[in-house]
């Protein structure tokens, strides 16, 4: 079902005054809803400033949103391109944002923008060929990323695995992940890390999607004595790998990224036993930093928005760059005074705008920079859970806010 907010009534979406903006992604996954949200906490934002300036006239921005229902186990490609081009033919969006939530989606819904010439901006679907097909084809010139890529996740860990061994000099390690596309490639780059900079990886496992007993890998790192243990999930039943390995009192920091432990609520749904977790924010917004102010004032309005119990769920993808792509468009509108597929992306293409998730800028295959500094590129955060239910930021150091901490169950 293809839905639409933004304006007084569902008849204004075909008004030529209108700015339409299309949301095809995932809405039953928790990324794909709260970018939902964000996009439309932005585009509330600018129509209550007046709109989009086109050529000297002020327009209001409408979203339009389909579920692609891509999270779904085995659901075919085909059904998620259906989707998408169901909402492309029958509300004729501008530009599309947030977009794909599974890479190989991705991969095939650009031949089906290539066909329509629409912008479109993804920010869920993390896979490197996205940026090798753009650099190889002007057909898919149309299309640009402003999440995270699975290079830039594979840099933010092994960073953070160098400041633990200098911090700690740990240097025995096991890799635990979900047996998915983005995971395991993770785990294999991060593998390759650590052989090439003297680390003993002492196992390497991984898991279906779904499973819940985790107790061989927390066996095996015990008894190998691994000193970190680096899970790689994005899976809801993740979360029990925390509670496992409290309840086997296993002494090794976790530290890597576990999706139902990077919100704001975790610490309650967990019963704190997430203590000690450093986990990773693919994109800030989703966790307040005060080196970037825009990304305070981000959680402040989605909780005035949504609610402060909504804000504690925020996922740890997706949410900040959705946002911020909203005012990269109508930024590259303005730029452009028009709505033309080929000016806009020049506009698009020429973006330097400090933003939520730090500094936006696109690379030549049109990837938003990730790095270190939010005054010279966009940044992830690493944060670790501390008591008494507090997300404290640890890396990067410059926008740390606090230092790692060796848990209780540890010393």
């Amino acid at each position: 079902m293809v839905t639409g907010c933004g304006s007084n009534d569902e008849a204004s979406i075909d008004d030529v005054s209108t700015i339409v903006l299309g949301v095809p992604t995932a809405l039953g996954s928790i990324e794909g809803a709260d970018s939902l949200k964000a996009v439309e906490l932005a585009v509330e934002e600018i129509n209550n400033a007046g709109g989009v300036s086109v050529d000297g006239e002020k327009r209001p921005l409408e979203v339009v949103s389909i579920d692609t229902r891509e999270h779904e186990p085995g659901l075919p490609v085909h059904d998620a391109l259906a989707a998408l081009e169901k909402m492309i033919v029958e509300k004729k969006p501008d530009a599309i944002v947030v977009g794909s939530f599974r890479s190989e989606v991705l991969l095939s819904a650009m031949d089906l923008i290539a066909k329509y010439k629409i912008p479109y901006i993804c920010t869920i679907a993390m896979t490197p060929d996205f940026q090798k097909k753009v650099s190889e084809s002007a057909d898919y010139k149309y299309m640009f990323r402003m999440g995270l890529n699975s290079p830039y996740l594979v840099n933010y860990l092994s960073d953070t695995m160098a400041f633990i061994n200098q911090k700690f000099d740990f240097n025995k390690v096991y890799i635990v992940t979900q047996d998915v596309l983005w995971a395991k490639g993770t785990g294999t780059g991060l593998e390759k890390w650590f052989q090439a900079n003297g680390w003993d990886v002492v196992g390497f496992d991984s898991y279906p999607t779904g499973a819940s007993d985790f107790s061989s890998t927390l066996g095996n790192a015990r008894a190998g004595n691994a000193q970190v243990i680096v899970p790689i999930f994005d899976m809801p039943q993740s979360g029990i790998l925390l509670k496992q390995a409290r309840a086997m009192q296993v002494p090794a920091l976790m530290a890597g990224f576990i999706s139902p432990a990077a919100s704001d609520s975790a610490w309650q749904t967990f019963e704190g036993e997430v203590e000690g977790l450093v986990n990773l924010v693919f994109e800030i917004g989703p966790i307040p930093l005060q080196a970037v102010p825009k990304s305070v004032e981000f959680n402040a309005n989605y909780g005035k928005k949504y609610g402060e119990e909504t804000l504690a769920k925020l996922s740890g993808h997706g949410p900040g760059p959705a946002y911020d792509s909203i005012y990269v468009l109508a930024d590259a509108i303005e730029r452009a005074g028009t709505l033309e597929s080929e000016a806009l992306v020049t506009a698009l293409e020429g973006t330097d705008m400090d933003g939520v998730i730090g500094k936006i800028k696109f690379t030549n295959d049109h990837q938003v920079i990730y790095g270190l500094d939010p005054k010279e590129t966009a940044i992830g955060a690493v944060f670790q859970w501390k008591t008494p239910g507090v997300r404290v930021p640890v890396f990067p150091e410059v926008a740390a806010e606090g230092e790692i901490e060796l848990p209780p169950y540890i010393k």
